[in-house]
Formats: structure tokens, sequence, C-alpha cells
């Protein structure tokens, strides 16, 4: 491939002339409307069986309207049985924030709460906040508006040429394998081009590093970056793990990728990493709409891209799709969440866990009436108990906002959408602060 570089450059550098006057298209947020399910039989909240099949109750019926549901007194992490995990990785945290030295990083997993990035950010803006020095690396991050009606986080703002094509883990069959992220888009156009451009007001996420985790189908492709007026080839290329790795001696904040494909040759994105050599914290975040537990275990390359994050810390918020529909079967949520701490601590056996519980959810059925979704406490439940087991921690979001109901209660306030399963900005937003003051306040065990 060394003696096409020259013909391929010359080639970018018309197609770049050519663009300038091209329409690029930014695509804006969107969140896909939440499918209506019918339900059967009822349940016992006060037991929580193995499966559960739930029934749902007439809001209007039962539903009294408090001025406040939102439980502070609660607000806390509750440890698992053996603290070691959780304590080795508090104890490096405050190790980061009496010396300013080494890195910590923080992965989010969830599905379209974490896809649409506001709460992470927020998270992210507190823990950045908290350590007070100049931003660690923003780390990895996904081109989700090359894709059409997908949404992107907040905190950075990506465009393309022309729309790519898209995989998701929730997809039934899908042509490419998938990694880490849970998503993918493809492109077999030369025409074609990602830009990624850093949008955290007040945070630097400068790069000195960058390492583009893809694929290439059919004959060999470099892919190559152009940062400011400078194209760039990958100074060393991992076909095996798909990852290609650009070396920096200044800062870079934004960027465009092109992939120079011939004709019948496929380009995936899996993601990309952004690293500098700066200390302190990173926050990244992997999230897919309408994502299960299963669907991320289908990830065929999930493993290998976990070992390149490397997490010290994985907060778990995947369980409003596994408990949305007519029956929630708890046994499986529970064995597949042992299969992804597993495979994750194979990576790095002392990550630490925190399983953030799902938020009240409701329904939209016949006549265009909204039910309550009795599944929270059932998916907390086996959340306390995955925590006991990996030895973990338990955020539970599903009482500190107030329990069943509570959804219409933030609704009323201006926090939750109307299909009273999203937050609106502000909800997501308080949802943030709200775990950051249980995280930061609750360091060392505390059982339930």
């Amino acid at each position: 491939m060394e003696h096409l570089r020259p013909i391929v450059l010359l080639f970018l550098l018309v197609l770049a002339a050519c663009a300038t006057s091209a329409q690029v298209v930014v695509e804006s947020d969107s969140i896909p409307e939440i499918p209506t399910f019918t339900d059967t039989t009822g349940i016992d909240l006060t037991t929580v069986p193995d499966t559960v099949v739930v029934d749902t109750v007439v809001a209007e019926d039962l539903y009294e309207p408090s001025e406040t549901s939102i439980q502070y007194g609660i607000d806390t992490l509750y440890w698992g049985g053996d603290p070691t995990m959780l304590k080795h990785f508090f104890d490096k945290w405050q190790r980061l924030m009496a010396t300013r030295q080494g890195n910590l990083h923080i992965v989010h997993i969830g599905g379209s709460h974490v896809q649409a990035g506001t709460m992470t950010h927020r998270i992210r803006k507190h823990l950045l906040d908290e350590y007070g020095g100049p931003a660690a690396a923003r780390g990895f991050i996904f081109p989700y508006s090359t894709a059409n009606k997908c949404n992107n986080p907040v905190d950075y703002r990506v465009s393309k040429l022309k729309t790519f094509n898209l995989i998701r883990n929730v997809y039934k069959d899908y042509t490419f394998p998938l990694g880490a992220a849970g998503i993918a888009v493809w492109n077999s156009d030369t025409l074609n081009s990602i830009t990624v451009k850093m949008n955290a007001e007040g945070y630097d996420f400068m790069a000195d590093t960058i390492i583009l985790l893809g694929d290439a189908h059919g004959w060999p492709i470099d892919p190559i970056l152009k940062e400011d007026t400078i194209y760039h080839f990958p100074d060393s290329i991992d076909y095996g793990n798909g990852r290609y790795h650009f070396y920096f001696d200044h800062p870079v904040r934004d960027f465009t990728l092109f992939f120079p494909c011939s004709k019948g040759d496929t380009f995936v994105v899996n993601g990309i990493l952004l690293s500098n050599g700066r200390p302190g914290v990173t926050l990244s975040s992997i999230g897919v709409n309408g994502a299960q537990t299963g669907s991320y275990l289908r990830c065929q390359n999930f493993t290998r891209d976990m070992a390149l994050l490397r997490p010290d810390l994985v907060i778990f918020g995947i369980g409003v799709n596994d408990a949305y529909g007519s029956s929630f079967d708890s046994v499986a949520f529970k064995n597949n969440y042992l299969e992804l701490v597993r495979r994750i601590r194979s990576v790095n056996p002392d990550c630490a866990f925190i399983f953030f519980s799902n938020n009240d959810t409701w329904k939209k059925g016949r006549k265009g009436k909204y039910y309550v979704n009795p599944t929270g406490p059932a998916v907390a439940e086996v959340m306390y108990r995955l925590a006991n087991e990996v030895g973990g921690a338990v955020w539970d979001q599903f009482a500190v906002m107030g329990g069943l109901k509570s959804m219409e209660t933030w609704r009323k306030k201006g926090l939750a959408q109307k299909d009273r399963v999203h937050f609106t900005a502000a909800g997501y937003n308080l949802v943030g602060d709200l775990f950051f003051e249980a995280f930061i306040r609750e360091t060392k065990p505390k059982t339930r």
C-alpha cells in the first residue's frame, strides 16, 4: 500500500477542494418513539420471583401527585458484600485528588439515556471540577450523527459529507461484527468523511493521540486524518485488533477522517479514542438506543475493545429496555450482567462496578393513556444481588427519584418527557447531580 499513498493523498486533496463548497449536514438529536407493548397478568411487588410477568396500572386512577418525590435521604451508594474492588478504586481516586498524578478511566454503559450524553456529561463536569486541574483526555467517543436519526452527545459535534450506514446491537441481524460501542457506521464511498469538533464549553479536551477503531472489508484501507491543513496517514496499524494510531506533537481538537475505499471496499467505524498525557479523570460513555444487557453480549469484539479502554470503574445503566416488555426475566437479566462483568474483568481484574438502577417508567397503551410499568423494584433488587455477588455498589435511581409512579411528578415539573421514559435536559442534569452527590460522599463501605 505504500506506493499508493501519494496517489491517494493527491486524490484526497482534489476531493477536499471540491467538498469545500458542499453543504455539511449535522444531524439533530432525536430519540426514537418507544414501542407499545401488551401486558398480561399481575405481580405482587412485595416479592421478587425469578421471572416477573408484569401488569400495568392506569395512572389517572391511582396516581396522586405530591409536591416533590425526590428522596434525598437515600441518595447514596450501597456497597456489596466484598468492598475490595470499590475500596481499591476510591483509594486511587483519593491519591489522584491529593497528588494530581495518575489517571482514572470511568466508563458509563447504557441505552438511550447514555447515548444522549446529557446526564453523563453532567457527571463528567462534576468530576472535572472536583479534580480542578486541566482536563484529562476525553476518552472514547462514537460519531453517532453520521447516521440518520442517531442523536449525538452534547460535548462534541460530528458532521459528514454523506450519511453513513448504521449497525446497532439491537438489530436482529447485522453484516459486520460490533465492538464495545455496540454500534457502528460503515461506508463504501471514497468521497465521504467524518469531522469531529470538541464542543464542551469550559473544558479543553485536546488530544495528542487519536486511535480509530475500525475494520476494512475488501482491500486493506488506511484511513487518512486531516488536522488543520495537513493530511496524516496512520503512524501505526494493528489490523488484528482494528486499531489505527495517529500521534501528534501538538494539541489536536478538531479533525476529519477520510476512508479511501475502492469499488467493492467497505470501512466500518467502531469508535474513536482520544488520549493525551495529562493526569486526571476520564469519563467515557457507551450508549445505544434500545439496548438491553444481552445486546452488548452479542458484540463479537466487546472484550477486544474493552482491553483498549481498560476501565478502572464501569457504571452500568442498562435495564430500562430489559424490563420494558410484557415480561421481565430477572434470572436472564442477572446472568447477562454477570457475563458482562466477567468479560470486563478479563481485561482488568481490578475493575470496580456501580449498578445504576432503572428510573421509573411508563407505557403508552390504548387510546393514548399512559400506564405505570411496575418493574422498577424488581430491577433494583437484582442489582443489589449483583453488587453483593461481584463486590460492586448500587445507586438506586428508582428509589431516589421517588419510586413507583414518580416519573409523572418529574414530568409535571418539566424534568421528564411526555413518553415518561426519558428525561428532559433539566431532568438528565438533575439525575447527574444526584448521582455525583452519592458518588463523591461514599468512599467507605455502606451496607443495605
